[in-house]
């Protein structure tokens, strides 16, 4: 189960969301072109800059829980610790995203086309539930004392 979570965890979080937004931040036109990223264009000037703020940001931060996945692959105990703070840093970028976007719609600011929007709600939703499950397992894996 472990070699299972952790290889998923790597496929989810390193892959299809850290990666993504180290090209989001620092190669955005290659963003757009393969999807990670709206057109500038799409969207409010202020929701722009500020996804440009937050894929630098996640860029920066979003690396743990991909390291916790390999650490627990590995058999290595640390991993729980990076569990933990991954999954807690990737359950807020997710209930963020999810909410931002949520209030920033009912407002009528443009955040991009709504099949683009269904999709990344959809996304963050999956890496908050990763980052909630992984919580549970790395506390699981704790030693009491």
């Amino acid at each position: 189960m472990d070699t299972l979570w952790g290889a998923l965890l790597i496929l989810l979080t390193m892959v299809l969301c850290w990666l993504g937004q180290v090209v989001n931040a620092f190669w955005p036109k290659l963003a757009v072109r393969v999807g990670l990223s709206e057109k500038e264009a799409d969207v409010d000037p202020c929701f722009y800059a500020d996804s440009r703020g937050e894929a630098l940001w996640d860029a920066l931060t979003l690396w743990i829980l991909p390291l916790a996945g390999v650490l627990l692959i590995l058999g290595r105990p640390s991993w729980a610790y990076y569990g933990l703070m991954g999954g807690a840093i990737y359950v807020y970028f997710a209930g963020r995203g999810l909410l931002v976007r949520r209030e920033l719609g009912r407002r009528g600011i443009k955040i991009g086309p709504p099949e683009t929007v269904t999709l990344y709600n959809v996304v963050l939703a999956v890496w908050g539930l990763a980052g909630l499950v992984t919580i549970v397992m790395a506390t699981r894996a704790l030693p009491l004392h």
